[in-house]
């Protein structure tokens, strides 16, 4: 299944594959041959893994906070966060790689309360201030817990993030929102009520694998 949210980017990614193997097909000489048929089934084989969309399963619960993206934990660091929250929290910090699915998926069951985009720079997006420094999407919802903030962090490839939700919108854990195209990251922070329950360099999937968890004083 491919993304909505990237279908016009495959539809001419995958045109130029086409034209590649097309290309390849035409010519006489062996190596200019393959090497372009090669080059065009690679580049698709890419384009068709880039922008699936598998299916998730988010888990049977609202106490926890999903991340919002596949890829790998980067770090977990304290913080203050201003923007929406406003109070003392921990941020998990989630890295794309181009070989990750870039579908994003709402972390915690709530309401759309803060909506913001910010144009920024390209900087990294392993590198710690890019979260403040680069292009991105700022979401804030209010759930039965609390507050929880996450964004969507452009990168040094990653030009272009997409997203659909609207300030005042009602979402579900595990919908489909949005994407970045070509590999980034995503911030989640929450208060210090919610406990992590990942590691740095862990694995993670969006809209399944729990981030935090909720502590029942």
């Amino acid at each position: 299944m491919i993304t909505k949210y990237g279908l016009n980017t495959f539809i001419l990614m995958a045109a130029f594959s086409a034209l590649l193997i097309l290309a390849g097909i035409f010519f006489n000489n062996g190596w200019i041959k393959y090497g372009l048929i090669i080059i065009g089934l690679l580049f698709l084989i890419f384009n068709l893994n880039f922008f699936r969309d598998p299916d998730r399963i988010p888990p049977n619960r609202d106490d926890v906070i999903v991340s919002p993206a596949d890829g790998e934990v980067l770090f977990i660091k304290e913080v203050y966060e201003k923007r929406y929250i406003d109070e003392d929290a921990i941020q998990i910090s989630v890295f794309m790689s181009p070989l990750n699915v870039h579908v994003n998926r709402i972390p915690i069951d709530g309401k759309v309360e803060y909506l913001n985009y910010v144009e920024g720079e390209y900087l990294m997006a392993f590198y710690d201030k890019s979260d403040l420094r680069n292009e991105r999407s700022e979401i804030g919802i209010r759930s039965k817990y609390g507050k929880v903030l996450f964004t969507q962090v452009a990168g040094f490839i990653a030009r272009r993030i997409v997203y659909e939700i609207k300030q005042g919108d009602t979402v579900k854990m595990g919908d489909r929102f949005g994407m970045i195209k070509f590999g980034s990251r995503s911030d989640i922070i929450a208060p210090k009520k919610w406990t992590p329950a990942v590691k740095p360099g862990d694995k993670v999937k969006a809209g399944e694998s729990i981030l935090f968890e909720y502590k029942n004083d």
